[in-house]
């Protein structure tokens, strides 16, 4: 089940909403622990008995961890614990990989190749193995308490709104709130109006782009133009943001609905100045949580600068594999974590210094090109791209062109999309805020409101009509 499905918006929404405010107390958890359980298995609930499995475990090392916390054995069990965990991800997400790669290795020897069953990969693994590797540390690291409750701590790992695509909520992060949340009218009209906002991000413009991206990158190479390589990447750039930041809008403004506030995932990225600024903006619940769990206890930038570059490149290295089992995502991530360190090393002092629209062209090209490893199926084909994007293309624009991708509909969502990836809404805002008489703020209010019933209307159009309505994050 999807947030941008009919199902989801006019069935299974209402009746949680209902069943939430005739519920009181500790029946809240229960119901949204139920419910959570039931959008996760629409589609396939053999995927509930290892969820159901994962929770019990960690609630288990949980409860012993902060028994035994600061006394010897305590880290064995936790490393015990986020072996059992990861070893989970590796075998449904990896084992495939892993084995491929071995017996590739393997043939060129003359020896027989690995044999391994396929694993049907389980939906939203990679981050609900996260939010458990989180609780398990968090207690290890007395940054909160063991978790005695077993309602809250399944609620923790399967909270519908995160559980499918994210934000990664850190355990301490959202403790209390699993115990003591209020849900206020205003914080209840927020929460609606940011579902909204997600959701005309992801139907209007993610799913419009998304049509020529996904034709283009399908296209065999040798018919690419350097038009069409740029039309490819330019829509694939927009419907990645646009698609992940609008479920994030959705997940943050639904959490909002039951008292839950969660951070904030994506802060206008491209807007950035350098790379490093770029990911202080994008996908901002993931980039913490590399840094606060892996990259910190590494030694950091406490150690050196060659350590310093060494623990960037494997925590990119870790990020990239993090998003899929492919050489692609390796390549991608240490793409990223190669310019961290060249920005570390001196680049980033050069840029402080160029004018500031040249600093934004050198961060939007250096992501873009980014995609390109990220979107392609094969390291073939991304070199493939990357050489018609540098006019290096062997097609001839006969038989396709960009005329033949870009109609007025695909014109009017990339001009949105720009518009969109900069922080217009939050100077409106304050704009908003600052107007002194009350019919100017009612006639900005009647705007605003007209807004959000336009995008929703809009949004529901497109989704009785069935258009196309893809996820990118799901299969992380």
């Amino acid at each position: 089940m999807v947030f941008s499905s009919p199902i989801f918006l006019f069935l299974f929404l209402p009746v949680v909403l209902a069943g939430y405010f005739v519920t009181r107390g500790r029946l809240r958890n229960l119901w949204l622990l139920g419910m959570s359980l039931v959008f996760y298995g629409w589609g396939e609930p053999r995927f509930i008995v290892i969820m159901l499995a994962s929770i019990a475990a960690n609630f288990g090392f949980g409860l012993l961890l902060d028994r035994i916390r600061g006394r010897p054995g305590a880290r064995a069990l936790l490393a015990v614990a986020v072996a059992l965990n990861l070893g989970l991800l590796v075998l449904y997400k990896y084992a495939a990989f892993l084995a491929g790669n071995a017996s590739a290795v393997l043939t060129l020897i003359g020896a027989s190749p690995v044999q391994m069953p396929a694993f049907a990969l389980p939906l939203g693994i990679s981050f609900y193995t996260f939010h458990a590797l989180s609780y398990l540390v968090d207690v290890s690291r007395r940054a909160a308490d063991g978790q005695r409750d077993p309602a809250a701590m399944g609620l923790y790992i399967v909270f519908f709104p995160q559980l499918i695509a994210g934000p990664i909520i850190r355990y301490h992060y959202i403790a209390d709130q699993l115990v003591h949340r209020v849900v206020t009218r205003e914080g209840f009209a927020l929460g609606v109006e940011r579902f909204v906002i997600g959701l005309g991000k992801k139907m209007l413009v993610a799913n419009t782009v998304a049509v020529p991206a996904d034709a283009i990158f399908a296209l065999p190479t040798l018919e690419l133009t350097p038009g069409l390589a740029w039309l490819g990447v330019v829509c694939y750039t927009l419907q990645i943001y646009f698609d992940f930041s609008g479920y994030s809008d959705m997940a943050i403004g639904l959490a909002r609905l039951f008292g839950f506030r969660f951070p904030e995932n994506f802060n206008y990225p491209y807007i950035a100045r350098s790379m490093t600024e770029f990911w202080r903006r994008w996908h901002i619940s993931l980039s913490t949580w590399f840094r606060d769990y892996l990259y910190v206890p590494l030694g950091g930038n406490r150690h050196g600068s060659a350590r310093t570059y060494l623990n960037l490149w494997l925590v990119f290295f870790l990020c990239g594999l993090w998003h899929g089992a492919a050489w692609t995502f390796v390549a991608w991530g240490l793409y990223h974590g190669s310019f961290l360190v060249l920005e570390r090393l001196g680049l980033g002092r050069w840029l402080e210094r160029l004018w500031t629209p040249a600093r934004h062209a050198y961060t939007i090209l250096a992501v873009m090109v980014g995609w390109v490893f990220f979107r392609a199926e094969t390291l073939g084909q991304a070199e493939s791209f990357l050489a018609a994007m540098a006019g290096f293309a062997s097609g001839s624009g006969l038989e396709q062109h960009v005329g033949l991708h870009v109609n007025a509909i695909v014109a009017l969502a990339l001009a949105a999309g720009v518009l969109g990836s900069a922080p217009l809404l939050p100077r409106l805002a304050r704009w908003r805020r600052g107007i002194a008489t009350i019919e100017g703020r009612a006639l900005v209010e009647a705007g605003r409101l007209a807004g959000l019933v336009f995008l929703l209307v809009a949004s529901a159009m497109l989704m009785a009509a069935g258009t196309y309505n893809p996820f990118i994050y799901f299969r992380f």
